[in-house]
């Protein structure tokens, strides 16, 4: 097999909790699947919402679906600085401590003490794929990305490993920018 993997390009969005999707849009809200991702179970929806900071919102941005049990936003270090949240970089659903904003919907709209976050670099991995790559779970560790002009080498990177999981490394929209990235770009982990 081989030991490349799909790099994508995960753009700002948003996960919300039941309770925060019948506020935003209205009783017994349910989200609308507008295309499936490439994790299994998960999909980018219909229903959108503007993330407000203190200098100023970002508008139209994506729900993620299924509903979770905590409310996260998800936002590029350049989208959290402009509207002016200092956004601390973590691991999905490490929210403890994060900033906080206000998240509006055409219904209504919730503020959160906490939750916004700058994503930090990952590959999914089904256990078969970790074994094959020489990787555990919480592994952290570099990728090369073979891009046209702009090749380069990712530290930090963390390895997750779940049987829920399809194989593919996520990476946000100023690093895609910052590297090139094309829908079609792979990546290998590189041993220093």
């Amino acid at each position: 097999m081989s030991q490349q993997f799909i790099v994508e390009t995960s753009a700002r969005h948003v996960h919300v909790t039941q309770e925060a999707l019948e506020i935003l849009f209205g009783k017994g809200a349910a989200l609308t699947k507008k295309k499936d991702l490439s994790q299994p179970g998960q999909f980018a929806c219909e229903e959108r919402v503007e993330v407000v900071g203190p200098k100023k919102s970002l508008a139209n941005v994506s729900i993620l679906g299924p509903v979770r049990p905590a409310n996260q936003v998800e936002l590029s270090a350049t989208d959290a600085r402009s509207i002016g949240i200092t956004a601390p970089i973590r691991e999905s659903g490490d929210l403890a401590g994060s900033a906080g904003c206000k998240i509006v919907g055409p219904c209504g709209e919730i503020e959160i003490n906490e939750g916004v976050i700058i994503a930090k670099r990952h590959i999914h991995l089904t256990p078969a794929d970790a074994e094959e790559l020489g990787v555990k779970d919480k592994d952290v560790v570099y990728v090369k990305v073979d891009t046209d002009g702009r090749k380069a080498i990712l530290g930090d990177v963390v390895c997750r490993v779940s049987e829920k999981f399809a194989r593919a490394m996520h990476i946000d929209t100023d690093e895609a920018n910052a590297i090139s990235a094309t829908p079609s770009l792979m990546g290998e982990i590189y041993r220093m």
